[in-house]
């Protein structure tokens, strides 16, 4: 071959390599306009939106969440759901003892923490809270005797609340004086039933209880003894309501109305009291099968009763008796208990509680008056 040849042929050469690589490099470069021309992204707009909305949509979604999640727990505690049911209903005595009608507001989320997880129980408490904050401006106590207008029938029950014995057992002259109003209520009420309530608190006496002495004397005073009733095991206001209520649910059904009969200072919290129970042991919040009508009072010459000891005792009616019983040590200091040990107990449609309490314990502990 000449070397004119062989140039020749290098060059040929040359010319198709160019080629080659010059249609790859078209072909190539032939995907990348190919989505313009496909009819595609107009026939499924939403199908090819998505590539360009998961971009851009997590943002918007994750923005939006924390809004959603802070409303749902836009409640101070940051607890809500989480909380014992006792616990929220402890706060909110806690906070209106504290605060008063101050505190309003405060309770109202409480109660609708409440409501989020026990809503039948919530509408109860809404009930009672109310009674606690109206009672003391809104109760007439009656002196000496039951008003006019009551039903004169077994429906009608006379609830007489104890006051703590002497040592040797006997009655201390504030709680006759109890009893002198209950004599002239059973009078004025012939067919009425009448329940002494109280336990065991004589120092050195175990077997003398408030409730025994107290049907004693009315029997002795001429009341007949099938009217009368016993309830001889509570050593507390709130556990005068709890026992006075199981025994008349088992022993006279027929009850429907109740008159508490105590000292002045004392008709409140009983009141409050008993009707906190009605309703917590009503088939459902507003249905209750016995209420409070009237009351009647001794006048005393001195006594009364903080806001502190009926928050105690609303304590104890919501079954948390531990705390209860802490408040009762704390804020109050009359007289010694029996000495021996003993147990209370709380109950109700919202839960119940036991505490086992020794002689050391309660030295500085106050009888319910």
């Amino acid at each position: 071959m000449s070397k004119k040849t062989r140039i020749l042929a290098v060059l040929l050469a040359l010319i198709a390599c160019g080629v080659f690589l010059y249609g790859g490099c078209a072909w190539n470069a032939e995907p990348a306009p190919s989505p313009e021309p496909s009819p595609t992204p107009e026939t499924t707009s939403a199908a090819e939106a998505e590539p360009a909305e998961p971009t851009a949509s997590p943002e918007p979604e994750h923005a939006e969440q924390p809004e959603t999640t802070a409303g749902a727990e836009a409640s101070p505690t940051g607890k809500q759901g989480t909380r014992s049911d006792l616990e929220i209903i402890r706060e909110m005595i806690f906070c209106y003892n504290g605060n008063g009608n101050a505190g309003e507001a405060r309770i109202l989320e409480l109660l609708s923490e409440l409501a989020a997880q026990n809503p039948d129980l919530a509408g109860r408490w809404e009930r009672i809270m109310d009674l606690w904050r109206s009672g003391e401006k809104d109760l007439v106590i009656r002196e000496d005797v039951l008003p006019d207008g009551l039903p004169d029938t077994d429906e009608l029950c006379i609830v007489a609340l104890g006051f703590q014995l002497a040592p040797d057992g006997s009655m201390r002259e504030e709680l006759v004086e109890r009893l002198k109003v209950v004599l002239a209520s059973a009078r004025k009420y012939p067919n009425a039933l009448v329940v002494c309530t109280g336990g065991g608190t004589a120092a050195e006496n175990e077997t003398a209880t408030e409730a025994g002495k107290m049907a004693e004397w009315l029997i002795e005073n001429g009341v007949a003894p099938e009217r009368v009733i016993a309830e001889e095991q509570s050593l507390t206001t709130a556990q005068n309501a709890v026992y006075t209520f199981d025994l008349l649910e088992k022993r006279c059904p027929q009850v429907r109305q109740l008159a508490i009969v105590s000292s002045d200072y004392h008709i409140a919290t009983g009141t409050l009291l008993f009707e906190a129970e009605a309703i917590l042991r009503a088939e459902k919040a507003g249905a209750e099968a016995v209420q409070v009508v009237s009351n009647a009072a001794w006048k005393a010459p001195s006594g009364s009763l903080s806001t502190m000891f009926q928050a105690g005792a609303l304590i104890e009616l919501s079954g948390d008796v531990e705390t209860a019983f802490d408040i009762y040590y704390d804020n109050y200091d009359i007289h010694d208990f029996p000495p021996k040990s003993f147990t209370c107990q709380a109950s109700g449609a919202n839960g119940a509680g036991t505490l086992i309490i020794t002689t050391h314990d309660i030295e500085d502990y106050q009888i319910a008056a």
